[in-house]
């Protein structure tokens, strides 16, 4: 998967000066369709979440406490989740600033950071291990996507970490990775900046397991528009979540999502298709593909679009 250490920081800058003057840090309407219908229900941000995002660590509240009306036990950072009625994107109620976004993926699986997730998720550090080479189901989205493009694209992936996972990686006319992190780029791939991201450059651009991470995604995707042609293609890729794939259509998902990690936003196909949408964007093509890498199964949802 694309590594999240990707370009956070100036969010707000694109966004169009509604966007600008109040971003919504408790959302109180869809990050999808703009929707105000939410059903809500009472949950618990991950203590390591917690803990790096607003410093807040689990506490035990107990009899020598000499409260009178709080019951004794375990305490953890409460918050919502919110399900939009109209598109069926489910996401965490807190949109995290950029300050607490790079606090959460400050050194994203460096020693530190597997060490102290691991404290709080025992048995972390064996699975941050199957992350560090090329995931195998890359050639499946290299099969769907080669009929759209020419043989040797040229290619943007936009949050793509080191380039291990980039589509294309042994066969392009250009590979560049545009990512806020200093990790070691793989062979073959050049690291760029906003100001040599070029419109038209690029026949596609990618941002894979990203989307689920930010806290608005809309922002996110109008940045990328920098990048795009009138014949460049985008291709975002996220995970199709176990909830979401075993409640299909259904918009009674708040309830049932009892707590939240680093992934803040599922994604129905529909809540997908709208992004693009109020992004300015026309739905080429999408799929479902399942992922078995035999430690982990599950699916990802993939889209392919283009500038209005």
């Amino acid at each position: 998967m694309s590594s999240p250490e990707f370009l956070w920081s100036n969010t707000y800058n694109e966004w169009s000066p509604e966007h600008m003057e109040s971003p919504e840090l408790i959302a109180g309407s869809c990050i999808c369709c703009d929707g105000n219908r939410l059903s809500k229900s009472p949950a618990v941000l991950m203590p390591f979440v917690a803990l790096r995002v607003f410093g807040h660590e689990p506490l035990e509240i107990t009899a020598d406490w000499g409260l009178r009306d709080l019951r004794q036990g375990m305490a953890y950072t409460l918050c919502n989740s919110l399900q939009c009625q109209g598109c069926g994107a489910l996401f965490l109620d807190y949109r995290f600033t950029d300050k607490q976004m790079t606090a959460l993926y400050q050194g994203y699986r460096d020693e530190s950071y597997t060490r102290q997730r691991n404290h709080f998720e025992p048995g972390y550090a064996a699975v941050a291990e199957h992350y560090r080479g090329r995931e195998a189901y890359i050639s499946d989205v290299e099969a769907w996507l080669a009929p759209h493009l020419p043989a040797l694209p040229a290619v943007l992936d936009w949050g793509g970490g080191s380039g291990i996972n980039t589509p294309f990686l042994l066969q392009h006319s250009l590979l560049h990775v545009h990512d806020i992190s200093a990790v070691e780029l793989v062979k073959g791939a050049e690291r760029v900046g906003p100001e040599q991201v070029v419109k038209g450059r690029y026949d596609l651009v990618v941002c894979s397991q990203v989307l689920e991470h930010v806290s608005f995604p809309l922002a996110l995707i109008e940045e990328i528009h920098a990048a795009l042609g009138p014949q460049t293609l985008l291709y975002l890729e996220v995970p199709h979540e176990a909830l979401m794939r075993e409640h299909r259509g259904s918009l009674d998902l708040a309830r049932l999502k009892r707590h939240w990690h680093e992934h803040v936003n599922f994604f129905s196909e529909q809540s997908l298709h709208c992004l693009l949408d109020r992004a300015g964007l026309v739905l080429v093509d999408s799929y479902f593909l399942p992922v078995n890498l035999g430690w982990r199964q599950g699916e990802v949802m993939g889209v392919l679009a283009r500038r209005a």
